[in-house]
């Protein structure tokens, strides 16, 4: 069966990332499955999962969205009441809006989307279900 088995990302301060990346986890309906001292995992049901990780082996301290690899995770967030809502606390849980002047539709007309940035500058979009 084709699909991801798990995605996982690679930070510099895990206990910074447990909080930015633990709140919107769990906003978007995610909860924390594994944990260990170098990391954890978070998932929905049975499905691909996400784990944090740090390694002695990270080139950088923060994530380059811009140079190769990954750019962004997109997520399913729920309608577009709870994509706002999102939106809404991110800045308190250490997320930046990015092109908040174009929300909800800076993906164009039919994308009811968020984009933000944590504080590793790892980018994350919000998608909201169609309506």
């Amino acid at each position: 069966m084709p699909g991801f088995h798990h995605v996982e990302v690679w930070v510099e301060d895990l206990a910074v990332a447990r909080v930015e990346w633990g709140w919107l986890l769990t906003e978007l309906g995610f909860e924390r499955t594994g944990q260990w001292a170098q990391g954890e995992t978070w998932s929905t049901h049975d499905g691909p999962y996400l784990t944090l990780t740090t390694s002695p082996n990270l080139s950088r301290r923060e994530h380059d969205r811009s140079a190769p690899g990954v750019n962004h995770l997109a997520f399913l967030g729920g309608s577009r009441a709870q994509v706002d809502a999102v939106m809404a606390a991110a800045s308190v849980h250490g997320w930046r809006p990015l092109y908040h002047e174009r929300y909800p539709f800076a993906g164009g007309p039919s994308h009811y989307a968020g984009w933000l940035e944590n504080s590793a500058g790892f980018k994350a979009e919000i998608v909201a279900d169609e309506d």
